[in-house]
């Protein structure tokens, strides 16, 4: 069983398009790592939210991209060509029929297939499940094989395991290789601190405090912020707005500033453990991190020699204030060592293939 290679079908938001999609360069580490080990992964991804028309990429030759239109009768045609996987995934926040797509890729789950999870968004799942008994997800939970993450760890582990999932694995966010990497800088993105993040709910008040805050309180520096839905907010003149960042201009926005920083939303921050994909980003090219804090960060880099952590728009203000080009070069490059050694997607791609496996193998032993 060990050297099988499984055909897998993955329903998720886009793999083509980081517009309005934070999720895509985890899906894109993932399903490269999985393809260079040898497995077929085909991404069903609906046509919603102009991301089509805003691509970042072509079709790429490590997964067959599969569009579909935006309604049921296509939903249920992709769900009948994913009857010929071994293993079909459901990614959180599709988007369009996240409720359909849930309940019917259960209809496939066979004793030779698996049907899985991929909880992308887990503290804000696990919050609406919370808060509402009735979530039509709930009963759905343990009916599944597996629920995968993006990251929580034990606090989200926990919880799910509490709502019936057989099993609840993180597959932490990492570096993409091939895309992410140190690049000569760019005076575009030329600044003291940077933030990259679109403007969403539970992220706005810690744009806030950590990145607003910040640059209002220290004028003399210079500051860039990048992302979907920033235009009309309220910002000191020492802030530059530069809208969306498409994916292939990542790697100079991480090079070029003296550092940059991470913002977890609310909820993430809460559960801990959830490292942001632009923090392997970042640190694959490279960049001197400023995280805010959250439980967990020294299990992916070392505060202090490879990530500057801040636990308020203050402590921030005073990590710019007592930063060097040298030290911030230097948190750079040890962060770029550490995520080679330890974070890139072949290292997930690894953890995963060998869960699927033991969970193959044990279905095979329950049914001899």
């Amino acid at each position: 069983m060990k050297t099988k290679k499984l055909n897998i079908a993955f329903f998720g938001s886009s793999l083509v398009s980081a517009y309005w999609n934070g999720a895509a360069t985890y899906y894109r580490g993932i399903v490269r790592a999985l393809n260079e080990r040898g497995h077929r992964v085909t991404f069903y991804e609906p046509d919603a939210y102009d991301r089509q028309q805003n691509r970042d990429m072509e079709d790429p030759e490590w997964a067959k991209v599969v569009v579909y239109e935006a309604t049921e009768e296509a939903v249920y045609k992709c769900l009948e060509q994913a009857a010929e996987a071994d293993m079909v995934v459901k990614a959180s926040g599709v988007g369009v029929f996240d409720e359909l797509l849930e309940r019917e890729v259960l209809k496939l789950q066979t004793d030779d297939r698996l049907v899985v999870f991929w909880d992308v968004d887990a503290p804000a799942t696990l919050d609406r499940v919370h808060h509402n008994p009735q979530d039509p997800f709930l009963p759905l939970i343990p009916q599944y094989d597996m629920i995968l993450t993006y990251g929580g760890g034990d606090p989200v582990i926990n919880a799910y395991e509490a709502l019936g999932a057989k099993k609840c694995v993180p597959i932490y966010n990492a570096l993409d290789t091939a895309t992410h990497f140190p690049v000569e800088p760019n005076e575009r993105f030329a600044c003291d601190l940077a933030f990259l993040g679109n403007r969403l709910p539970d992220r706005e008040a810690r744009v806030e405090e950590f990145f607003l805050k910040p640059a209002a309180a220290t004028p003399d520096k210079k500051f860039i912020i990048g992302g979907s839905g920033w235009g009309d907010k309220h910002m000191s003149e020492n802030v530059t707005y530069i809208g969306h960042v498409y994916t292939n201009d990542h790697n100079a926005f991480n090079c070029t500033p003296k550092a940059v920083l991470n913002i977890s939303r609310e909820s993430m921050a809460r559960y801990g453990f959830s490292p942001a994909t632009r923090v392997f980003e970042a640190a694959g090219a490279g960049a001197c991190i400023i995280t805010d804090y959250w439980e967990g960060i020294d299990f992916f880099f070392e505060p202090e020699k490879e990530i500057l952590v801040a636990k308020s728009g203050a402590e921030v203000a005073s990590i710019l204030a007592e930063l060097t080009e040298e030290r911030a070069t230097a948190i750079g490059e040890a962060a770029y060592r550490k995520v080679l050694a330890a974070h890139t997607y072949n290292h997930r791609a690894e953890q995963l293939e060998k869960l699927l496996y033991a969970k193959v193998e044990q279905q095979d032993e329950a049914l001899a």
